[in-house]
């Protein structure tokens, strides 16, 4: 079972912050990540995607992270696309079988004004207490869904063939 955990943010410099924190998290086995970033809404409302370049066990390969940097993508700058590809509906046909529906990409959506920021978690393993409480002094707005492995491995098998 993953985790997919996205906390909005006022403020991109704290944004940030808890950024660097969840990485810490993972360092010290609090937080096991498949894939972590940043994205940030600068004034203009351009989205700015930063994952962590080098981050142990974050990205297993460069494949597992462009996979998770594709579900980033979709889930962040895609929430009100129209008519899309064959390819790009179909995954997004999949994440809303998994949980990651049209609503919950509308709420990603509007935590992301110009000016804000959000950490977008993809986490297999979360120790809830000390997550909560190691985040707790950043703020933000927590949306959270899970995804079951057999879901999270049909979409990576789908994402790849895509």
């Amino acid at each position: 079972m993953s985790e997919l955990i996205v906390i909005g943010y006022d403020d991109p410099a704290v944004a940030k912050k808890a950024f660097k924190a969840v990485q810490e998290l993972n360092n010290n086995h609090i937080v096991e990540l498949s894939g972590l970033a940043v994205v940030t809404v600068d004034q203009d409302g351009e989205t700015h995607v930063d994952t962590p370049a080098k981050t142990e066990k974050v990205a297993v390969s460069a494949t597992a992270g462009a996979l998770w940097g594709m579900v980033f993508g979709i889930l962040i700058l895609t929430p009100g696309i129209g008519v899309v590809g064959a390819a790009l509906g179909g995954l997004i046909g999949k994440l809303n079988q998994m949980g990651v529906d049209k609503n919950f990409r509308s709420k990603v959506d509007s935590l992301l004004q110009p000016g804000s920021a959000a950490v977008v978690i993809m986490a297999s393993k979360v120790t809830e207490d000390k997550f909560a409480a190691a985040m707790q002094s950043f703020g933000g707005n927590v949306l959270k869904t899970s995804l079951s492995e057999k879901d999270e491995q049909a979409f990576v098998e789908q994402l790849a063939g895509a």
